[in-house]
């Protein structure tokens, strides 16, 4: 078993990465702790047992049951059980539970602990660490969200095996972009150690800037066009392989701009393709309804901000050049 660290002060917390880490859920809830809701998915094969009297509580599948609706349900089916400050909630499943079960344990009393039980690859190495919570609304996603740190965390890596080949992609496309974010050699670790050293740079990265004011904004990399093509229409699109798309379109647009080398895009290609993940748009896609929602990004803060590379590493960029957007994209095509 790997054992890491979130450093924040006071609200440190424990990730636990290997074979069999859900079975130390026990040792790992707040101390005091007298009652457990366990959150997740009809379709997730994987069970817990806290130790103590709990109770389970199903939430919607897929992005569709992340919003609003499903943080009210499950706040009221809380409040009908008598869950307390004093319990506890356990969001068992990937980024879509723990981003909604993390959010609703967020707002629920003003904040109840969490702890993480993430079952998914995408869900270990990005969704389940460093405390974004949140949902999404129809104009996009995870723009109703709070900042609320786990307990701690559990990265089970042997129910990975359970996870369809295409869900297990989903998690490459997240874990790609660390390969550009200071991770050496990521594609050739073994699975254990590539998880961990994915946390690991996730969690130096939310250590120095808990809440986005700066730095963490480079765990966004490939995310805006990501985002977009999320929000833009029913692209047969998973989270992941979104990013991936994005990787290269960032890639593409920092070359542009000046900020790298053609043989650095060839580097993202490559990584990007060595995952097995898609690196060209939809071929519906609307290219002008996709530099529309790059305005509704939450980078976009005074302008259209993408996270690109460059001679100082991945960092926020502002490019108000619309017709260069939509010029790049066509080097997706």
């Amino acid at each position: 078993m790997i054992e890491l660290e979130v450093s924040l002060g006071d609200r440190s917390y424990p990730v636990l990465v290997g074979a069999g880490a859900r079975h130390r859920l026990l040792e790992l809830l707040p101390v005091g702790v007298a009652r457990v809701a366990v959150v997740t998915q009809a379709s997730i094969p994987v069970d817990v047992d806290p130790g103590m009297e709990h109770r389970v509580f199903t939430m919607g599948e897929g992005e569709h049951g992340k919003d609003l609706g499903t943080v009210e349900d499950l706040c009221r089916d809380w409040a009908q059980w008598g869950l307390t400050r004093g319990d506890c909630v356990v969001a068992v499943g990937g980024g879509v539970v723990t981003d909604t079960a993390g959010f609703a344990a967020a707002v629920y009393h003003r904040g109840v602990p969490v702890v993480h039980v993430s079952t998914t690859l995408l869900g270990q190495v990005d969704a389940a660490i460093g405390g974004k919570t949140g949902v999404n609304l129809p104009e996009g996603k995870n723009l109703v969200g709070a900042f609320w740190q786990p307990s701690a965390v559990l990265c089970d890596t042997e129910v990975l095996a359970t996870l369809p080949p295409r869900e297990y992609r989903n998690g490459l496309g997240e874990m790609a972009k660390y390969a550009f974010l200071g991770v050496d050699h990521l594609p050739d670790l073994p699975l254990d150690e590539a998880v961990a050293a994915c946390v690991a740079c996730k969690a130096d990265v939310v250590a120095s800037d808990e809440r986005e004011g700066g730095r963490r904004a480079i765990l966004n990399y490939g995310h805006t066009l990501g985002h977009a093509l999320e929000t833009a229409g029913s692209y047969d699109l998973r989270h992941g392989e979104a990013v991936a798309i994005g990787l290269v379109y960032a890639a593409e647009l920092a070359h542009r701009l000046g900020r790298i080398d053609a043989a650095r895009v060839v580097e993202h290609r490559r990584v990007v393709a060595g995952y097995d993940l898609p690196m060209v748009l939809p071929p519906e896609v609307d290219p002008d309804a996709l530099v529309a929602l790059f305005s509704r990004d939450k980078k976009a803060v005074g302008g259209i901000t993408f996270v690109l590379d460059g001679p100082s590493g991945v960092e926020p960029v502002k490019v108000a050049d619309r017709t260069l957007l939509r010029d790049t994209l066509d080097l997706l095509r």
